[in-house]
Formats: C-alpha cells, sequence, structure tokens
C-alpha cells in the first residue's frame, strides 16, 4: 500500500522529520518565509496531512483543494488561523500542541514585562546613538515592578505560570477569566476581578487570552481610558485582541504609560507602523515560545499528533475530538 502523503509548511526540526519519514512521503517547504498562498494551495491537493504554523490559513478554500486531507497539525497553542468547523464538517482531525510551551511563553512575557517597565530597549537604542553624555537623577527612569499589581486577563495554563513568576516580585495579582480559579486563588494569592475592576486597579495588565469572537478588539478606546495613565499593556496573546489605533492614541496621548507587545493584528507587522514610531513601545517579533528547547518539544509534538491521526491513533491533543465519532 502507498505511504500517505504530508506537507510540512515551514523547515522544522530534523528529529520531527524523520518521525514523520519513517511512515510517511515528506515534502517540506524549504524557504524561511510563510509559503505563498498559491504554493499551499497547490500542494494540498494530493496529500493525507497537513502540518502548518500560525502563518498559514486553513480555511474552506484549502479545504476545497485538500481532497484527500484527513489530519491538520499546527504546531501552536492557539489555532484562530484555521476554521475548525469547516474541519470537522468534513472529518479532518485537528491538533495542537498545548502545555509545552506554557513555562517558555510565561518568561517571555515576563521579560517583556520588566523591558517595557525599566525601558530597556529605549535606554539601550539612546546609549547606542551615542546620546548619554552624563548621569541624571532621572534618565531613563521607569516604573518599579516589585510589588506592583499585575492583571492577567486569561487565566490558563500560561497566565498560571505568569502569576507564580509574579509571586517572586511581591506583585498583587489580580487576574479575570471565563470561569474562577480557586486552587490558583489558593496556590498563588491570586484575586478573581471582573474585567473593568482589573483594568482600573493593575499597574500592568496582560493579555494571555486565545482569540474568539469575544476578545477579538478586548482592549480598545474603552478599556484602556480605564486603565491608570501609569499603567503598561502586554499582550503576549494575539495581536487582533487589541485595536491597535486605539492603544496608539492612548500611548501618544499619555493615557497610559507604556504597551509591551510580542503579536500584532498584522504579522510581520509593517516597519512603518505608527506603534513601531513611539518610544514608549517594546515590540518583539511574535517569540513568546521561542527557545531552542521549547521549540524542538513543540515540533515533535505536532509530529507525534499528525502521525498518530494518519495511523488511526487518537492523538492526545486533539482540537475537534467529535470528529472521531463521525470517522
Amino acid at each position: 500500500m502507498d505511504k500517505a502523503k504530508i506537507f510540512i509548511t515551514r523547515k522544522i526540526p530534523e528529529e520531527a522529520i524523520q518521525l514523520l519519514e519513517n511512515d510517511f512521503v515528506v515534502k517540506i517547504w524549504e524557504e524561511d518565509r510563510p509559503v505563498p498562498r498559491e504554493v499551499l494551495l497547490d500542494e494540498v491537493k494530493d496529500i493525507d496531512g497537513l502540518y502548518v504554523m500560525v502563518s498559514e490559513k486553513i480555511d474552506q478554500e484549502v479545504l476545497d483543494h485538500a481532497s484527500n486531507l484527513k489530519a491538520v497539525s499546527i504546531m501552536a497553542v492557539g489555532y484562530d488561523n484555521i476554521d475548525v468547523s469547516c474541519l470537522t464538517k468534513r472529518g479532518i482531525i485537528l491538533t495542537h500542541t498545548p502545555g509545552v510551551l506554557s513555562d517558555t511563553t510565561a518568561d517571555l512575557t515576563f521579560a517583556l514585562l520588566m523591558a517595557t517597565a525599566r525601558r530597556i530597549t529605549e535606554a539601550n537604542r539612546y546609549l547606542l546613538a551615542g546620546k548619554w553624555t552624563s548621569w541624571s537623577p532621572m534618565l531613563m527612569a521607569g516604573q518599579d515592578v516589585y510589588g506592583a499589581t499585575i492583571g492577567i486577563i486569561g487565566m490558563g495554563r500560561i497566565g498560571e505560570a505568569l502569576a507564580k513568576r509574579a509571586t517572586g516580585f511581591d506583585m498583587k495579582i489580580l487576574y479575570h477569566n471565563r470561569n474562577r480559579r480557586p486552587e490558583v486563588e489558593e496556590r498563588l494569592g491570586a484575586e478573581y476581578r471582573s474585567f473593568d475592576d482589573l483594568l482600573k486597579e493593575s499597574d500592568f495588565v496582560v493579555l494571555l487570552t486565545p482569540l474568539t469572537p469575544e476578545t477579538r478588539n478586548l482592549i480598545g478606546e474603552r478599556e484602556l481610558d480605564l486603565m491608570k495613565p501609569t499603567s503598561i499593556l502586554i499582550n503576549a496573546s494575539r495581536g487582533a485582541t487589541v485595536d491597535e489605533e486605539a492603544l496608539y492614541q492612548a500611548l501618544l496621548n499619555k493615557k497610559i504609560w507604556a504597551a509591551g507587545l510580542d503579536v500584532f493584528q498584522q504579522e510581520p507587522i509593517p516597519k512603518d507602523h505608527p506603534l513601531l514610531q513611539l518610544d514608549n513601545v517594546v515590540a518583539l517579533p511574535h517569540i513568546g515560545s521561542a527557545s531552542i528547547a521549547t521549540r524542538k518539544k513543540m515540533a515533535m509534538m505536532a509530529a507525534e499528533g499528525l502521525r498518530d491521526a494518519l495511523l488511526g491513533n487518537r492523538p492526545k491533543h486533539m482540537v475537534n475530538p467529535e470528529v472521531l465519532f463521525q470517522l
């Protein structure tokens, strides 16, 4: 019997490729950029499995071209770039990579918080530009982190890991979530707040929520107006959870003090984007889970999920388990 065919939309660690090559015919988009849409539509025509990144939009158009597709695996926790309902209706399994990146992403989120509060990148640019001519009492003075109040929106695995790190800085931990987390409240001293109260009380508002219809533009002009003039917004979730024009105006007009952003509505963000022109913005290229060890684990987990699905085994991390009842 012929081996099933897989298309991988980006070069991934070799061990993950080898795992799949043991059982399947594997083709890889070798360039270090997103696979062009027209190439993707051509490559999916006769494949059985698709291994994708957050940069690929998997929608009805792709699925209409992929008549043999049985499983999709995304090397990420979030999957808002994938039409899950469309996959499910067609009996196509979707797997993802939860859990493995929680600590790494929490590390980056807290680093982004620290860098924004203490103006690290701004100070570095100042020094490299030759502007530092003498010590001054208020030169590059930032906001304190130790003892401040952090408000976490989205108390999932990453939110919980971030709260754990905040305890080391003796921060007051507030959170808002769809469901209360009594065990986190007891273990980490976190306090539940309504959405508006969290915005009003927090020195740092940290977005760690998935992108859903309810969370799209979750932070807009109204929400930014509720925040303190000295507060800092950190977004390590998805770019579309923030109204970027409203954020730009709030930062420009000093309604909030600064923002640390790892994600954007358009990725890569254009280099002339207004947010990138502001000194009180620390911007990163979506590197929340980007440690070498974690990315290797994610690659293997995504490969294992795709392999299990195509071999007829139940994947550990299925997004749409209801597909199994259709098979």
